[in-house]
């Protein structure tokens, strides 16, 4: 590892107390900065974009990584995204990626203070908004309609017609994500397994932030384990940690019939592979690659791109940025027809008359409060759905 001198008694601190870290490649031709939202390691969304890093890294031998993990008020609260950028410019970055919409604002102030910087907001929209300042760019996978899928693969096993979503903190983005997972679990459920959709309960409970912070948020474990104690067989979820897996495996070992699907990286079943149904998750090197050689190549363009899955393959980890996984707990009928709706799903999107529209975001559909959302017909907008400002109706959580 390198370091350059530092000049203040702060950037001391911050480096060697607070997690900066360089991970090098074999040439240095670029560097490029990573702040994750929380460590590098939780099996969720922090880790699915440290892993994008090391993709980079695989396919550009002359990149080099630094990376800062769990910048958050819990884990950091005197570092700021101004200390971390800091450090990272006095080590030569080029490029950085904020990857969460935790710091959407903080980046957009940043990012004029560096100029010559591209900064890249995972999740954000100040693009859209034409509020970025011209060295910042958005970029954001469709997770949606993985998220689809999902909500599919858990209404084919639920047996008790109750499915569990384990929430963060609620915005458009966590109300969209989950609703999509209600759309394509309603469908499945009425379509596949011959259920009334109005039965199947949808129930979404928010945690408060990202992923569990003692004292500070509802405590993941206990809000699983409440799921499954009233009788709910299936628990999905918007988090970016793990504990609803583990607790389906411990209970599987008691010999209960339940089932939970974690998010973001492909890790997250690790901890009880039987219990898990399948990962909604992301392949960020796809567009972090893309970016640093458009840069590279003096070709990089501020834009907001909400990227589609590879509609071809879906899990191409060269070409995909989004997917679904199965997993050890999707028992073989229930693949077939979860492929059976993959297929519709594909369909749809590549259809040259539909391909602007989300599968299931069809009408009637009304918000939580019965305010009507498509009609009979039509098709929600995709800004509308980025934007979402209720769950749906039918489901069961709080939309504010």
């Amino acid at each position: 590892m390198r370091y350059k001198t530092l000049l203040t008694a702060l950037l001391v601190v911050v480096l060697t107390a607070l997690a900066l870290v360089p991970v090098m490649a074999q040439d240095d031709e670029i560097v490029f900065g990573m702040v994750l939202v929380g460590p590098r390691d939780d099996r969720g969304w922090s880790q699915a974009h440290y892993e994008g890093g090391l993709y980079v890294m695989e396919r550009m031998p002359g990149a080099e990584m630094l990376y800062f993990e769990s910048l958050n008020a819990a884990d950091a609260p005197e570092t700021t995204l101004l200390d971390v950028v800091s450090l990272f410019v006095e080590e030569g970055a080029e490029v950085i990626f904020t990857t969460s919409d935790a710091f959407e604002e903080d980046t957009a102030e940043v990012a004029p203070m560096f100029p010559d910087v591209v900064f890249i907001n995972v999740s954000g929209d100040d693009v859209l908004l034409e509020t970025a300042p011209e060295n910042l760019g958005n970029v954001m996978a469709q997770i949606e309609i993985p998220r689809l899928i999902a909500g599919c693969a858990a209404a084919l096993v639920t047996e008790t017609g109750q499915l569990g979503y384990l929430g963060p903190l609620i915005n458009a983005e966590t109300r969209r994500v989950s609703s999509s997972a209600y759309l394509g679990a309603r469908y499945c459920y009425e379509n596949y397994r011959d259920g009334d959709p109005d039965e199947l309960r949808f129930e979404v409970t928010w945690i408060g932030f990202w992923f569990p912070i003692p004292g500070v948020t509802l405590d993941a474990t206990e809000e699983t384990n409440a799921f499954f104690d009233r009788g709910f067989d299936v628990v999905m979820s918007g988090i970016d940690t793990v504990e609803m897996v583990t607790v389906a495996g411990q209970r599987q070992e008691d010999g209960e019939s339940v089932y939970a699907m974690p998010y973001n990286s492909l890790q997250g079943c690790d901890v009880a592979p039987e219990a898990c149904i399948g990962i909604p998750y992301y392949n960020w090197g796809v567009a972090y690659t893309e970016i640093i050689q458009d840069y590279l190549a003096g070709e990089w363009e501020q834009e907001w791109d909400w990227a589609p899955p590879n509609y071809d393959d879906m899990n191409d980890p060269e070409t995909s940025i989004t997917g679904f996984m199965p997993a050890d707990g999707l028992d073989e009928e229930s693949m077939e027809l979860l492929n059976q709706f993959i297929d519709e799903l594909i369909a749809f999107q590549t259809d040259p008359e539909t391909e602007d529209y989300f599968f299931l975001w069809e009408g009637p559909l009304s918000l939580q409060d019965g305010t009507v959302l498509a009609e009979e017909g039509e098709y929600v907008d995709i800004i509308d759905v980025w934007y979402l400002p209720q769950l749906l109706e039918g489901m069961v959580g709080a939309s504010e």
